[in-house]
């Protein structure tokens, strides 16, 4: 009788086996799950990158403000009548010892 319940004590375990540490295992799906929360929280960071480029593109396609924002930063450019002043700070000279 102890050898027929060891038997079958094993060939549940040998069963098992597969369940757990196969192909498609309880393990591998928790890997996987894993993997698409992991996924959804970085699609979620491109999706708030996507509106604001959207939003952007929206902004220059409307607007003419983010357009002269743009020529003004990227440029430097000044509109007709306007005068530039450029301050430039002197760098700190070291002390002579």
């Amino acid at each position: 009788m102890k050898i027929l319940a060891a038997i079958l004590g094993a060939l549940i375990v040998l069963i098992q086996i597969p369940l757990w540490f196969g192909k498609g295992g309880w393990l591998r799906a928790w890997q996987v799950e894993d993997m698409v929360v992991q996924e959804k929280a970085k699609n979620s960071q491109l999706e708030v990158r996507n509106s604001g480029l959207a939003a952007e593109v929206k902004d220059l396609k409307t607007g003419t403000d983010a357009v002269e924002e743009r020529a003004r930063y990227e440029l430097g450019m000044v509109k007709k009548d306007e005068v530039f002043f450029q301050v430039v700070e002197e760098k700190a000279r070291p002390k002579a010892k």
